[in-house]
């Protein structure tokens, strides 16, 4: 079976809209999968080829196939698209070779290709990289975990815990490790992340569930949904999304969150945290800590004791 790749430039945007398109699954389209990679961290992620989309095929794609791909991809309108035969190799080893593990904090994320980490007191997890977001490998993911570690590691105790647009499910899956007796429950507005959490969970050994040290998975957009309201208040909520999506999620955010709470926000360039903190601020959050990596940003926020 011959194996080709069409590599088209983007932006952050095109490539989650892109990726979460599950009309591209149409065999009439070719099936392409779909490996969104960051190409330069320190540029700005919606400027055009700051991000790359890699369409793989099992056939040599059809020019109407690449010409549809390019259609979904706007800032792309003019660039030269080309198909790529690959080697005969499993293009899936191929599309991840680049992806080495990870360390952040006490966590060491590797895909199925890489090894585990045997050092005593670190917690692996394995993640496929087939959609690059929530992998570890981007700073807001990795930042992320380095804030729910360092919180754990000061004391902070949490026994209620959503992460929201959860993606692959790692930022849940790190949070049950630092407080394995906690409820805890993921969402996110993409119905493909509900089996691909579930098979991550039991590819690291954790079970899916609503007992406590289980984790409950929803589709659902936003706060809104009954079994994410009737879960709270949360005393950590993780949404490590966009800056907009955050602004508009702080008033929904404020009600699910206990009094003396904490949220954990990430997927907000360095530029934008000043613009995110005030719209919590006036949801009565206190920024209480701030961790930059490259252009990239986590804020840790405390809910004041104001029912």
């Amino acid at each position: 079976m011959d194996n080709w790749k069409v590599t088209i430039p983007c932006t952050l945007a095109e490539a989650q809209a892109v990726t979460e398109d599950m009309t591209l699954e149409d065999s009439a389209f070719g099936s392409p999968s779909l490996v969104a990679s960051e190409v330069d961290a320190y540029a700005d992620p919606q400027a055009p080829g700051s991000w790359a989309l890699h369409a793989y095929f099992t056939e040599e794609p059809q020019a109407e196939w690449i010409e549809t791909l390019r259609g979904l991809v706007p800032s792309a309108t003019g660039v030269a698209l080309n198909a790529e035969l690959l080697p005969d190799e499993d293009w899936v080893t191929l599309s991840q070779a680049g992806l080495e593990p990870i360390r952040a904090g006490r966590f060491h994320v590797h895909t199925p290709e890489m090894p585990a980490s045997d050092e005593p007191g670190v917690r692996s997890f394995e993640i496929p990289a087939s959609l690059a977001f929530g992998t570890g490998h981007h700073n807001t993911t990795r930042g992320c975990l380095m804030m729910l570690d360092s919180m754990q590691a000061a004391g902070l105790r949490v026994t209620n815990h959503i992460d929201i647009g959860t993606g692959t499910g790692l930022l849940a899956f790190a949070a049950m490790h630092l407080w394995p007796e906690a409820r805890a429950i993921a969402s996110d507005i993409d119905p493909v992340c509900g089996p691909a959490v579930e098979h991550n969970a039991a590819a690291n050994g954790l079970a899916i569930g609503d007992q406590p040290g289980e984790l409950a998975m929803v589709i659902a957009e936003g706060l809104e949904d009954a079994r994410l309201q009737a879960r709270a208040p949360y005393d950590l909520v993780i949404a490590n999304i966009l800056a907009g999506p955050l602004i508009d999620l702080a008033p929904d955010v404020a009600n699910v969150t206990a009094p003396q709470g904490h949220a954990v926000l990430s997927g907000l360039l360095g530029t934008q945290a000043d613009a995110v903190s005030a719209a919590y601020r006036e949801q009565g959050f206190t920024l209480e800590e701030r961790l930059d990596l490259g252009d990239w940003t986590v804020l840790r926020l405390c809910k004041n004791g104001v029912a």
